[in-house]
């Protein structure tokens, strides 16, 4: 059964790879190139060699792609933003999150990090601070939930969340990897835990300041989808992996400024969610990569999940839409929890709505 659940890839031999991986490589550094694909969901790279080590982003040198842009292939520049060491080739070779340009210089239509850095440079003296909680399912490359049977279904879900034993966790090797392959690239994972279905896990990454919270993001999406290579499965984004009685997959977003952290910031945080009801369709439609539908078939009401139509804040209650933690309520300070954007969302289109509608006045309709 294994067999039929993982990569050939996977199976190959792993002990021999490390005889080359493990040769000196004089001054060359190896700089693999991360950006998001044209369609907005998917991540592409490439590797090059530069003949020194780079030290920070101005080094790194543009590169391009084959994107496509008004219907046509072009070459597309790729724009190094940030840097992170490279948990899979080690010191001293690195990853760079690239923006993609047009050859214009305008942003690709893929490009959400260009205006969320312009909004987050407006509202920077607030410092605002972002957590996003992602969650994503594990599969076999036959598309089947990894650990599930091959026929039929696991145990009905109330036993998985958070739990231990090989009867009810699924995949926790490739969970713990992936882990510390992102503490050893730098990038600021605050937890992981196991979720609500079979197969499903979630980590956090954050408190992050900015467009600090896309870059890293994105980064830590590059390296599940690695490290699961290496381990010859899929991580999907999918909202709704599995149809039936079985939990959806979100993306929850903890939203902080100086003003809600300081004394009596509650009013802060009170004052943040009557102005997202009053944008609650706005940002369905930015939450997901297809305007709100792949939304549609998570947000249903129930599971602990909201209904897309409504819009319900309460304190400590996870079925809300937006979530005031108990200890916030208590300590009238800190922040909020918006539970809506999906699994699949893009954190810069995520981030960008959240200050604009929150942080900035008289600010135009979401796109």
């Amino acid at each position: 059964i294994a067999t039929q659940r993982t990569s050939l890839s996977s199976r190959l031999n792993k002990f021999l790879r490390e005889r080359y991986l493990n040769l000196p490589q004089g001054e060359f550094c190896q700089v693999t190139y991360v950006w998001i694909a044209y369609c907005g969901m998917d991540l592409c790279y490439k590797t090059r060699t530069m003949d020194f080590t780079p030290k920070t982003i101005a080094d790194i040198p543009e590169w391009d792609t084959i994107g496509q842009t008004e219907g046509f292939s072009t070459e597309m520049p790729l724009a190094p933003a940030c840097m992170f060491r490279d948990p899979f080739l080690l010191d001293p070779n690195k990853l760079v999150f690239c923006e993609v340009l047009k050859n214009t210089r305008e942003p690709a239509e893929s490009n959400h990090r260009n205006s969320c850095n312009k909004i987050m440079e407006k509202i920077k003296e607030l410092h605002p601070w972002f957590g996003m909680e992602q969650e994503y399912t594990l599969l076999g490359v036959d598309g089947h939930p990894f650990g599930w049977p091959r026929l039929g279904f696991p145990k009905p879900q109330g036993t998985y969340y958070r739990c231990v034993g090989a009867d009810r966790a699924f995949g926790r090797d490739i969970v713990e990897c992936h882990y510390k392959a992102c503490l050893y690239a730098g990038i600021k994972i605050s937890g992981t835990n196991p979720e609500v279905m079979p197969s499903q896990w979630e980590f956090q990454v954050g408190p992050c300041e900015g467009i600090e919270m896309g870059d890293h993001l994105w980064m830590v999406r590059f390296l599940l989808h690695r490290v699961c290579e290496d381990f010859g499965v899929v991580a999907t984004l999918d909202p709704k992996p599995m149809t039936g009685d079985w939990d959806g997959a979100g993306c929850h977003i903890n939203v902080s400024t100086v003003q809600m952290r300081a004394e009596g910031g509650i009013e802060y945080v009170l004052n943040s969610i009557e102005k997202l009801r009053k944008r609650h369709a706005e940002h369905i439609r930015v939450y997901d990569p297809n305007g709100g539908e792949d939304n549609k078939r998570r947000l249903i009401g129930c599971q602990v999940f909201s209904s897309i139509n409504d819009f319900s804040p309460g304190v400590a209650n996870r079925g809300a839409s937006i979530r005031i933690p108990y200890r916030v309520a208590q300590n009238k300070c800190g922040y909020f929890e918006d539970r809506r954007p999906a699994a699949n969302c893009d954190p810069y289109a995520v981030t960008c709505a959240m200050a604009r509608t929150c942080m900035l006045e008289g600010e135009e309709e979401l796109k």
